[in-house]
């Protein structure tokens, strides 16, 4: 228990160091971006269940990769 607590102060930690550390490197994180981009996640969501539900567990092929690196992170 007392590892789970220091690793959870440790991501906390680092978190803090990285949103104060990457604009001063010229970096801009996109606060808005998961709400911005939910609609069009949901809109995934449910062409993929749709699909899921037409195919069959067999052949379904869903590509749920809602979230892009480069525009939570952008470099200035």
């Amino acid at each position: 228990m007392f590892h789970l607590i220091k690793f959870a102060i440790w991501l906390a930690g680092i978190a803090v160091i990285a949103y104060f550390g990457l604009p001063y490197l010229g970096y801009e994180i996109n606060l808005n971006y998961f709400n911005e981009s939910k609609s069009a996640c949901q809109q995934k969501l449910n062409d993929c269940s749709k699909e899921f539900i037409k195919q069959g567990t067999q052949n379904a092929k869903c590509d749920l990769n809602c979230v892009d690196p480069k525009l939570i992170i952008k470099k200035n």
